[in-house]
């Protein structure tokens, strides 16, 4: 396998303390204590993947992964606060208040026909993947080369197996091993070559890019949940115009959603634009950007128009069969939460009457006690060029202390209405 033949042929490169701009001052503090245990307790421990990258960018990493030479319950073991996670490969989360750091078990790559045996978990479930391996090993199963870097801990080091240094100095994103070959494992790195090329600014190994027009269908067949989530961690990033103009010119939309492809222009492009610019407000995603307004920045500008779903008629014959239940929203091969859906409808017929600042004061103040009403004022933040209406709202909102309503509730439901209790009456004269 072209995989392994390179892997045999490259020695590591150690890149010392001297030579890289990684500081532990810009590591997060608990996954500093999570590597510092793992090496206490004997076990190897890198900061990988994406971190390390970002860090020798000069960029704050979204997250703070760790490999190790621990197996999943060795570490669980080292921490109190850990839970095992995932069927196919287990991976252990250190969790932190809100925050989790992610450790995994050096992998090694599966070779075709080779049988996989569970590890040691005594709770039945399926592990198709747990092939456990070196950190040389781990690095060659990685999908680009600026992925595979390792920060050991133990000597402030950079290791590198792939070459991966010499890429992030020049700017490429390349692939380890054959690009083909990779794909066909896992299309979903197609489209992560082309959001990590278009967030770093970085330009695609040309061999990718014509590994991307021979497979790019075989995109559809990813799991349709995991390519929304997908769309959904573009979408908060920051770079989403950047980043669904590159797969729309890598032909990546049109397999799996064909409205989007269609529908591709300046209107889309400025209505992301605009969502980037208020994303770069703020160091991580704020709770304002919800699924709902992520979404509508995605689709609306396609001319997007939500019909409620019409009630199946009721049949008299008892014998027949129930009808089917309406199939869901989708864009293209995605399905959408229908929740979702309703909500950005609501969200968008709300946005004529926040244009009503002469409206009745009273009919103002309910208006802003309303649960849709921050997500509504957000999307108005985002999408419309009326500061001074937003900051109409902002002031009124403070003023007649309304409280906003958590995103993720149902809009508009009645207050439940308190049952008193019935008081048992007992009769003075004994029975």
């Amino acid at each position: 396998m072209v995989l392994v033949q390179w892997a045999a042929m490259r020695e590591p490169r150690v890149i010392t303390r001297a030579e890289h701009t990684i500081s532990r001052r810009d590591i997060d503090p608990d996954a500093l204590k999570v590597l510092y245990r793992l090496r206490q307790f004997d076990h190897i421990a890198y900061l990988v993947g994406g971190s390390v990258r970002d860090l020798l960018l000069s960029r704050r990493p979204k997250d703070f992964d760790i490999g190790t030479s621990a197996h999943p319950y060795q570490v669980k073991k080292l921490f109190r606060n850990c839970w095992i996670i995932g069927r196919r490969f287990r991976l252990a989360h250190v969790k932190f208040g809100s925050k989790v750091i992610e450790v995994a078990t050096f992998r090694r790559q599966v070779q075709p026909g080779e049988e996989i045996t569970p590890d040691a978990a005594q709770d039945g479930a399926v592990h198709h993947d747990n092939t456990f391996g070196t950190p040389e090993e781990d690095a060659f199963r990685r999908d680009f080369t600026i992925n595979a870097l390792f920060y050991d801990i133990a000597t402030f080091s950079i290791i590198d197996y792939v070459n991966g240094m010499d890429d992030l100095h020049a700017g490429i994103v390349r692939s380890i091993g054959d690009p083909e070959v990779r794909f066909q494992e896992d299309p979903v790195r197609m489209l992560r070559a082309v959001a990590l090329a278009a967030r770093l600014n970085f330009t695609i190994d040309p061999p990718i890019l014509d590994a991307i027009r021979l497979h790019r269908h075989d995109i559809a067949r990813s799991s349709p949940a995991r390519l929304l989530e997908e769309y959904y961690k573009i979408l908060r990033s920051g770079y989403s115009e950047r980043i669904f103009r590159g797969l729309f010119e890598a032909g990546l939309l049109e397999p799996i959603s064909a409205e989007l492809h269609r529908s591709a222009g300046d209107t889309m492009w400025r209505s992301l634009a605009a969502l980037d610019v208020y994303r770069s407000r703020f160091e991580s995603v704020p709770d304002a950007l919800t699924n709902p307004i992520l979404l509508g920045s995605l689709i609306v500008p396609g001319g997007f128009t939500h019909q409620p779903h019409a009630r199946p008629p009721v049949r008299d014959d008892a014998d027949a069969a129930p009808p089917k239940r309406p199939p869901g929203p989708r864009i293209g091969e995605l399905p959408l939460a229908r929740r979702d859906v309703e909500r950005l409808s609501q969200i968008l017929q709300l946005q004529r009457r926040l244009r009503d600042v002469n409206a009745n004061p009273r009919v103002q103040t309910a208006l802003a006690h309303r649960s849709i009403f921050r997500e509504a004022l957000t999307w108005m933040e985002v999408h419309g060029d009326t500061p001074e209406l937003v900051a109409h709202w902002n002031a009124l909102a403070e003023q007649r202390g309304a409280i906003a309503t958590d995103p993720e509730a149902t809009a508009e439901r009645p207050p439940r209405r308190r049952r008193r209790r019935r008081r048992r009456r007992f009769s003075s004269t004994p029975s």
